[in-house]
């Protein structure tokens, strides 16, 4: 167990005798849920409003119609962008065997959103039911081979490459070239390429776009414009944030805050 978990507060989530257990919750911009975790699984729906979640492994940005999954045990902490319209589903550990044991955000197709909302309407699904083992059965369908989304942002654990990432995270808009950054981190351009390669899986310039498209995200959801989310999110301008936008999710950023997650206008 990391030391990260013991500075975390369990949460003890929903009916313990249900298999599916709801939370339904509204909360205003800026709200943070401070560091804690569930006994369960957890699959947390946004249908208003965007939220960050946080672990030791990286952060999660989870727009509007689309939903974080958080295995049991995993601490985290989420931080509301604009307001937010939480509906989250609790289960009993690797009851939707299909998902993986990490953190991932996800696409909520129109039916899997119908289907979070009438389960938190019930409140708690329980086997013991015939109608609620049915929705159940459903859920957890419409759960095998749910579509992720690349909205997330691993940490690296080398304490250089940590460096770095941490004075960016603080100021995602910082433009300095890798040279400079390189000098202040006490490491080769060459080496922290090599460290966040191995860390993160991708090189430090995919790092740093990712970062970029993941703060422009939470600063539209904030009510920003376009252009002042794309230059205080560090790119050069609005039309390069709008290409990056585009060849990360598949379409503008206008289009993508007034669409579901399958193109379809929010009613």
């Amino acid at each position: 167990m990391s030391k990260k978990r013991h500075s975390a507060e369990s949460d003890p989530a929903g009916d313990r005798r249900a298999q599916i257990s709801t939370l339904s919750q509204e909360y205003s911009a800026g709200r943070v849920l401070p560091p804690h975790f569930h006994d369960r699984d957890q699959l947390v729906y946004a249908s208003r409003g965007v939220m960050t979640v946080r672990t030791g492994d990286g952060m999660w940005v989870v727009p509007a119609h689309r939903a974080v999954w958080i295995p049991a045990g995993v601490p985290h902490s989420i931080t509301m962008s604009g307001s937010v319209a939480m509906r989250t589903l609790y289960m009993t550990r690797r009851l939707a065997r299909g998902l993986p044991r990490s953190c991932c955000v996800a696409n909520v197709s129109p039916l899997l959103k119908e289907l979070i909302l009438h389960a938190c309407a019930i409140g708690a699904l329980r086997r013991t039911d015939t109608r609620q083992r049915h929705l159940i059965h459903v859920i957890l369908d419409q759960l095998v081979g749910i579509a992720l989304v690349p909205l997330q942002l691993p940490t690296p654990s080398d304490p250089r490459a940590l460096r770095v990432a941490t004075m960016l995270l603080d100021d995602p808009s910082d433009r300095q070239p890798l040279t400079r950054i390189c000098q202040d981190a006490g490491a080769s351009k060459r080496t922290l390429e090599r460290l966040f390669q191995h860390d993160v899986g991708m090189t430090f310039g995919k790092w740093r776009q990712q970062l970029r498209l993941l703060e422009a995200l939470r600063l539209l959801a904030d009510g920003a414009k376009v252009t002042h989310a794309a230059l205080e999110s560090g790119y050069s301008t609005p039309s390069a944030f709008a290409s990056m936008f585009r060849k990360a999710l598949g379409t503008t950023p206008s289009q993508y805050f007034t669409a579901d997650a399958h193109g379809h206008p929010r009613v």
